[in-house]
């Protein structure tokens, strides 16, 4: 058995969308007497499966030295309604359209037209071949490594592992935060998952309001959790992943986080208020193009049968 170590402590809860606990003495199985109050506080609101927690606030705190008890943990997963069938999470790309504010729209034309393709076929045979000029950033879409570090994964490089077929988790961010945290994270078994942040913002999609300062957005201390936790991949249905507020000042700590680990961002989801918690796949897949950081993908999840 070793040197196992519980703490005792006690702790106050304050929830985002409003109230409190409070616990006197609690004991917890912790892995080692080095833990911080931060990463005690996270393994609490875990061992409880506390949804929308905003702060624990630790005190007296003690270590005792005693056998592992074990724990709850999150509750398992458990399929929808036992109807396998297919959600949309992607943007419709059309002509002109907006997804970043005052970069590049893309311009949808034909290549060869029906009409023109007639005389090279047989009388009735036609065909039609569509032409797209856009950025990579255009609807929703995948960055990968080298979309933030020049020797990174491209997307030809960045395996199907971690774009496709993936166990999925939603995290429900309450309304009016912008922030989420390690402690919003905390309650979710995300080894091996996409983890999709559904903030609500996609509904400002195509708006000037998408853009806006407040738009939610995950911390670097939140990113560093999830890689600490082993998960495959992180999308969010906001404008970036990152804080692009002025206060921000350009640095891009989740983005660096996520994608030095190696693991793939799918930013402007949408369409996440269909999912469940768990108890889907769900899968953003480009084109194998190397030498491209970044490109629109098919977002979609498929949700388990009973």
């Amino acid at each position: 058995m070793g040197n196992q170590w519980r703490a005792q402590f006690d702790a106050e809860v304050t929830f985002a969308n409003g109230g409190g606990l409070r616990t006197d003495g609690f004991r917890l199985d912790i892995p080692g007497t080095d833990i911080t109050d931060d990463d005690l506080a996270a393994l609490f609101v875990r061992h409880l499966g506390l949804l929308m927690v905003a702060e624990v606030r630790i005190t007296n705190r003690t270590l005792v030295q005693e056998p592992h008890k074990g724990g709850r943990g999150v509750a398992p997963r458990t399929a929808p309604d036992g109807v396998t069938r297919l959600v949309e999470l992607s943007h419709v790309v059309t002509d002109g359209m907006t997804t970043l504010p005052g970069w590049p729209a893309p311009r949808i034309t034909e290549w060869l037209t029906r009409e023109a393709s007639r005389a090279n076929y047989a009388p009735g045979t036609e065909f039609q071949v569509g032409r797209i000029d856009m950025i990579a950033n255009t609807g929703t879409y995948v960055d990968t490594p080298a979309h933030r570090f020049a020797e990174g994964a491209d997307l030809a490089a960045t395996g199907l592992d971690r774009l496709a077929d993936l166990p999925g988790v939603v995290v429900r961010v309450p309304a009016g935060t912008r922030a989420v945290d390690r402690l919003l994270l905390a309650p979710y078994d995300v080894a091996g998952c996409a983890v999709l942040l559904h903030t609500g913002w996609s509904a400002h999609f195509g708006t000037d309001r998408y853009g806006a300062p407040e738009a939610p957005y995950l911390t670097g201390d939140g990113a560093r959790a999830l890689v600490d936790a082993g998960a495959a991949l992180v999308g969010i249905d906001s404008i970036n992943i990152d804080d692009m507020s002025p206060a921000a000042a350009g640095e891009r700590p989740t983005h660096s986080t996520l994608l030095a680990a190696g693991v793939p961002v799918v930013e402007h989801l949408t369409g996440l208020d269909a999912l469940p918690p768990t108890g889907f796949r769900f899968t953003a897949a480009p084109p194998m193009v190397a030498g491209m950081g970044t490109f629109p993908v098919r977002a979609f999840a498929v949700l388990d049968a009973a």
